[in-house]
């Protein structure tokens, strides 16, 4: 068992969350931070940090220290990483807690050294790594501690990770570096080939969440208008789009998902697969809010396929299930102790 104050944090590209041992889930802000160019010196961090992309000087850089799940800036991250600890624990940094932090399956061991040392730096007394589709299935309230086959798709910012798993662990998985980023740029990308319209980052979430979908069944043929500047002028223009012009630039990236969804089915043991067919598919993470997902699923893979309750939640609740029952979880938890 751990003892002390506890502390699991989903360190996400787009987003991170703080759950406190006793409190819940205490912080979800932007995983970004403002600082000047020459001096270095931090402007703003996490949702303050969020409202200056594509709106600085040239004196001023935002900065998201994850990319695809992994550091990208380990100085940043570590600022970052310091600043969400003392504002979810205010003067109880002072003794240092046990921090379980998430990383996507598809890793490496270095990534993953550089994610413990990044918690030890900014506080952490213990520090300790859970993989994310683990504690995705905790988080989502699956009891995974049966021999029973359990398949949970995490669509995060950066990566999707795909795990079927049994008996408190990871049986077959696969992650791929596709998630809720590459669905906005994808649309930028659509936006300039089809429209020669120059849009930014903000821009294409607002139109992914307006009307984007997955699949026809989702939504009514929804409009949406969108302001960029005009590839071939250089003038501010707006245009209208519809959620199949959404659906078609986001098509790609959601096969590379469902493609990568078949792959770990055709991995899994058939005693385990019998239980999938019969439980069905738990989606987690914010793609899991895009419209039409679950039926783009169903249809490709014919299993039932469920969204999470509060599924951009499961893996910082996961992370707190862990520590609390960490006897269960040690063989799959790497640590490191400052």
């Amino acid at each position: 068992m751990i003892g002390g104050k506890k502390v699991g944090i989903d360190l996400g590209t787009c987003s991170v969350l703080v759950i406190v041992s006793g409190k819940g889930i205490v912080l979800r802000e932007p995983s970004v931070i403002a600082r000047h160019v020459e001096t270095k010196e931090v402007l703003a961090v996490g949702t303050e940090a969020r409202k200056m992309v594509g709106r600085t000087p040239g004196s001023i850089v935002t900065v998201s220290p994850l990319v695809e799940g992994v550091i990208n800036d380990f100085e940043v991250t570590e600022i970052m990483l310091r600043y969400f600890l003392r504002k979810s624990l205010g003067q109880a940094l002072v003794f240092k807690p046990t921090l379980l932090l998430c990383v996507p399956a598809v890793v490496t061991s270095v990534e993953r050294r550089a994610v413990l040392h990044a918690g030890l730096a900014a506080g952490g007394r213990k520090v300790y790594l859970i993989e994310e589709p683990l504690a995705a299935a905790l988080g989502a309230g699956i009891d995974i501690t049966a021999p029973k086959g359990h398949m949970v798709v995490d669509i995060g910012g950066g990566t999707t990770d795909i795990a079927v798993l049994s008996l408190n662990g990871i049986v077959t998985g696969l992650s791929t570096r596709v998630g809720g980023n590459a669905f906005d740029d994808a649309i930028i990308r659509y936006m300039r080939r089809e429209y020669t319209l120059y849009i930014g980052e903000s821009t294409a979430e607002q139109v992914k969440i307006a009307v984007g979908s997955a699949h026809p069944e989702a939504n009514e043929d929804t409009r949406f208008e969108v302001r960029g500047r005009d590839a071939i002028t250089g003038l501010p223009r707006s245009v209208t789009v519809s959620s199949a012009d959404i659906r078609a630039a986001l098509r790609e990236s959601l096969e590379l998902i469902t493609h990568a969804i078949r792959q770990v089915l055709d991995r899994t043991p058939p005693e385990l697969l019998g239980d999938i067919i019969d439980k069905g598919i738990v989606l987690t993470g914010g793609g899991a809010l895009l419209k039409g997902i679950t039926q783009l699923i169903r249809d490709d893979t014919g299993l039932p396929v469920h969204v999470a309750e509060d599924p951009v939640s499961c893996v910082a609740r996961g992370t707190m299930v862990a520590l609390e029952n960490f006897d269960l979880y040690r063989e799959h938890i790497e640590s490191l102790t400052g």
